[in-house]
């Protein structure tokens, strides 16, 4: 609508336009306007479009530049609107990206407590294992012990038996003969 105003008014100036006079004496920009001879004034062009715009005032200024003021002005306020209404939203956003980072925070803070704890469980149950098999490692050596104590007292006991046939044996022949 704003181009169609501005080409009409364009229109209007070409139509309108008249020759422009050269003075000798030098440039008159009203020509035919004789400000000391008000008989000569309707007759002037400068006096005519003075009138033809007193006149013009009231109809453009209704019909064209009030509505189009008005829509700027609705422009202007749907704008701000528009604008408050985005403040209002980034704020929520805002908000909302606040407490998210909030809970990704404390969501972090729990699954850190809970590997923790998971690790000092764990830690535990291997320290309870690892006494556990000691202690069973410390009573099969001591069952082992016990074991080789006795093998070995017995193989002593065997022995002591087994060496006096055995020096008697040897005793027999070195010197070649039986001994009673």
């Amino acid at each position: 609508m704003q181009r169609t105003i501005v080409s009409a008014a364009l229109l209007l100036a070409v139509v309108l336009a008249a020759p422009a006079y050269a003075a000798e004496g030098g440039l008159q920009i009203f020509p035919d306007f004789q400000p000391l001879d008000p008989l000569s004034w309707p007759r002037s062009r400068y006096v005519q479009l003075l009138v033809l715009f007193l006149l013009l005032i009231a109809p453009v200024n209704r019909l064209v530049l009030k509505p189009l003021l008005g829509v700027l002005d609705e422009r202007g306020a749907r704008i701000e609107g528009a604008r408050k209404r985005a403040q209002e939203v980034g704020a929520q956003a805002d908000g909302v990206f606040a407490r998210y980072q909030a809970a990704i925070e404390a969501a972090r803070k729990q699954a850190d407590e809970l590997r923790n704890r998971a690790l000092d469980d764990a830690r535990g149950d291997q320290t309870k294992i690892l006494a556990q098999a000691r202690r069973a490692a410390e009573a099969e050596m001591s069952a082992a012990r016990t074991d080789v104590a006795g093998a070995l007292a017995g193989a002593r006991v065997g022995l002591r038996s087994q060496t006096e046939g055995l020096a008697r044996e040897a005793a027999e022949r070195v010197l070649g003969r039986t001994l009673s």
